[in-house]
């Protein structure tokens, strides 16, 4: 690479995940091979819509916003977020002992049928995943770290939860009514896609490749050096303490991030496949890989 090397314009939510996921790129600890890297932090929801307008020449998103930008974007094959037998969670305040539901699907959607429900965006992957458990439902948009708020005053029966709250409900007052990730597990068998890194179509494929490459070398950086990418991605782990920020970054970087795998690929297909035959994407996309 020479002096005149592109900057890539690269989006990433200032999650302890992410952090974590590109510590390695932001300080300039593994070799960028010439390329120069703008981070951009900004919510999943934010970099949804900015994705919609092929804004940024790298972002994560949505798996369910992959559905939109297809034509923009290509998945890159690492740097996945997959919740394997979990993911984000349905909650409500703690319930007096009478009112108690039963941990069965029918019960669990008989409940939540004509609540109104708190969700952090139509374009995340929880809000489909929450459309494929229980169909249409009532549902008020409110910031993902709002979500518990809009329970308490009463704005929402019902809340789902995203980022560190699947750690922290209990502890806020909250209790459980369902697991998406543990649902669509039990279904499928397979991990629920939850978010995924995306490259502009336009970048020519011998570039994607490297910065694919460059990526995958940040997440093996982290990982190898778990410590200081913990303790780095503790600037953006909010109400977390190091121990539940190291839980958490263990839910959502681990091998799927790697690369999707045969597991990992399929579980995306099946995912937005299974949107669009129940109607809730209106295409029916090719799903193309970096490879």
């Amino acid at each position: 690479m020479t002096a005149m090397s592109p900057v890539f314009t690269l989006g990433h939510s200032p999650d302890p995940d992410d952090a974590f996921m590109f510590y390695a790129m932001a300080k300039n600890k593994i070799d960028l091979r010439g390329y120069r890297f703008e981070h951009r932090l900004e919510d999943i929801q934010t970099l949804n819509e900015r994705a919609l307008r092929g804004e940024l020449d790298i972002s994560a998103i949505s798996i369910h916003a992959y559905a939109y930008v297809a034509d923009k974007y290509a998945l890159l094959p690492c740097g996945a977020s997959m919740g394997d037998g979990y993911g984000p969670i349905v909650i409500r305040k703690i319930p007096n002992p009478t009112s108690q539901i039963q941990n069965r699907d029918v019960d669990l959607r008989e409940w939540l049928g004509g609540r109104v429900i708190a969700v952090p965006g139509r374009m995340t992957s929880a809000f489909l995943a929450l459309q494929l458990y229980l169909g249409k439902f009532e549902h008020v948009v409110v910031p993902f770290d709002q979500i518990f708020d809009a329970v308490n005053n009463g704005r929402a029966e019902a809340g789902l939860i995203i980022h560190e709250g699947q750690l922290t409900y209990g502890h806020s007052g909250f209790g459980k009514i369902v697991d998406l990730g543990e649902w669509w597990k039990r279904e499928t068998g397979l991990p629920l896609p939850l978010g995924g890194n995306v490259i502009r179509r336009d970048i020519p494929l011998e570039i994607r490749r490297e910065l694919a490459a460059i990526i995958r070398e940040s997440i093996d950086y982290g990982l190898a050096h778990r410590d200081v990418a913990v303790k780095h991605a503790m600037a953006y782990a909010r109400d977390l303490n190091t121990n539940l920020a190291d839980e958490f970054i263990g839910m959502y970087v681990n091998d799927h991030t790697r690369d999707y795998g045969k597991r990992g690929r399929a579980a995306v297909r099946k995912f937005l496949g299974d949107a669009h035959q129940a109607g809730y994407i209106d295409r029916l996309i090719e799903i193309e890989f970096v490879e």
